[in-house]
């Protein structure tokens, strides 16, 4: 069945008092009225576009602070299996409103284009918008569509579930005293229902870079230094119910930086998550065990002086994450280890938090630390000083901490709606 096409059509009058029965009188200034009866909402969404939303939605106040409004709305994002998003709007109702809550979903699919993909989900939006409005005067205002042509369609998918994608980035430099090509080409293939997942993703990596110093007899040194590396990534889950999964990690690559000439890794895991896998948009706390076999052939000997080796390691994953009104917060914590030594492990802990103190002010603060003690792939021979400047090999640490804090604070009128796209920047920036 065709999805039924719902348009909204907004009349704001500026000539003609609005009545507004339920406040018991009219105001004299129907935009004034407007800008005072219309619900308030705070909207938690990072990749929404704020200017297309006001303009489509102009018939309520977009507040700064989620205490001021009668509406809280977080949107949450998803891969789907098809190639495209799920996007989850959940309406929290506050004050007046307490107790009227809603979700809502919409899922893209991979051909549509990001215009699409925006008005569509501004759209839903609406559509949650509603049953608020209409316990408002602007409720007078509002007028409901539908397409009455709307046809019955058997849909046949050819493809049952495989979703293939294709991609190539290639990139060029060029001085007089230095060049550089650089080649990223990637294919996905993925078959998820709700019981499998099946992905396999292989990577490909090339960059060649030429440092030309010419001599003042004319003549010209060059020196060329290549880094590649390819990989395949293979992954196969079956669900067990509403908290557990089992499958099997499978990866295959080589890296000229990692001093791999061919490396594999079978993991057979286990996963648990505490809660429902249904509500994975709003919280999650996920347990997952793998053990298994590594085979490694290197290209130059290591410092434990290996060519090849046969390894035996296990690995788990705590990972948390939560999204309230209040903010967000991401945790994940992997341990790992070798089985023939436990002393040649690695622990790493990531997070990132975001937390609204009060009206206006909000703190971010991210980072990762990880404790080194497995890097049994490092070459023998020394390091010079144009490898280690260009990393072009890996290097041996203990550690690596890496992290950063945000602090923003927003002050001003709390009903400004207004969008106005003039001197809007549109340049393009090379990384």
């Amino acid at each position: 069945m065709k999805k039924a096409t719902i348009s909204i059509m907004v009349f704001l009058s500026l000539m003609v008092s609005l009545p507004y029965p339920a406040f018991g009188q009219e105001d004299q200034n129907p935009v004034d009225t407007i800008r005072k009866y219309a619900v308030k909402i705070f909207l938690d969404c990072h990749d929404c576009d704020m200017n297309y939303t006001r303009q489509e939605i102009p018939y309520i106040n977009y507040v700064r602070d989620v205490r001021e409004a009668q509406v809280f709305i977080l949107v949450t994002e998803q891969e789907a299996a098809s190639g495209g998003s799920q996007y989850t709007y959940t309406f929290l109702g506050q004050g007046e409103f307490r107790g009227m809550n809603d979700t809502l979903t919409f899922t893209s699919s991979p051909d549509q284009t990001s215009t699409i993909i925006r008005e569509k989900r501004t759209n839903l939006l609406k559509m949650g918008l509603m049953r608020y409005v209409a316990r408002t005067p602007l409720i007078n205002e509002i007028e409901i569509q539908h397409n009455k042509e709307l046809e019955a369609e058997e849909v046949i998918d050819r493809w049952n579930n495989w979703v293939f994608e294709l991609s190539t980035e290639p990139q060029f430099e060029s001085e007089e005293a230095y060049k550089k090509l650089e080649l990223r080409n990637s294919i996905n293939i993925a078959k998820i229902t709700p019981q499998i997942k099946l992905e396999i993703e292989l990577d490909q990596f090339y960059e060649r870079e030429k440092f030309i110093k010419y001599a003042k007899t004319d003549s010209a040194r060059t020196d060329t230094y290549i880094t590649s590396g390819t990989s395949m990534d293979n992954l196969f889950v079956k669900s067990l119910g509403d908290h557990w999964s089992a499958g099997l990690k499978w990866r295959l690559g080589s890296s000229t930086r990692e001093n791999y000439d061919f490396s594999t890794e079978f993991l057979p895991s286990v996963e648990y998550d505490i809660f429902p896998y249904s509500e994975a948009t709003h919280r999650q706390l996920r347990i997952l065990y793998s053990a298994g076999y590594q085979y490694n052939d290197f290209i130059d000997t290591t410092i434990y002086n290996k060519l090849k080796e046969n390894l035996y390691l296990e690995m788990l994953n705590i990972a948390f994450q939560v999204q309230k009104k209040w903010g967000s917060v991401n945790l994940s914590l992997t341990g790992s280890h070798y089985l023939h030594d436990f002393s040649k492990n690695r622990i790493e802990l990531n997070s990132s938090v975001n937390i609204r103190i009060f009206k206006g002010l909000s703190l971010q603060v991210y980072g990762g630390i990880a404790r080194i003690n497995d890097q049994l792939n490092l070459r023998k021979e020394d390091i010079s000083e144009a490898q280690r400047l260009l990393q072009l090999r890996e290097l041996a640490t203990r550690y690596r901490i890496a992290g950063g804090i945000e602090i923003t604070y927003t002050f001003g009128s709390i009903y400004n709606n207004v969008v106005n796209p003039r001197f809007n920047s549109n340049e393009f920036h090379y990384d």
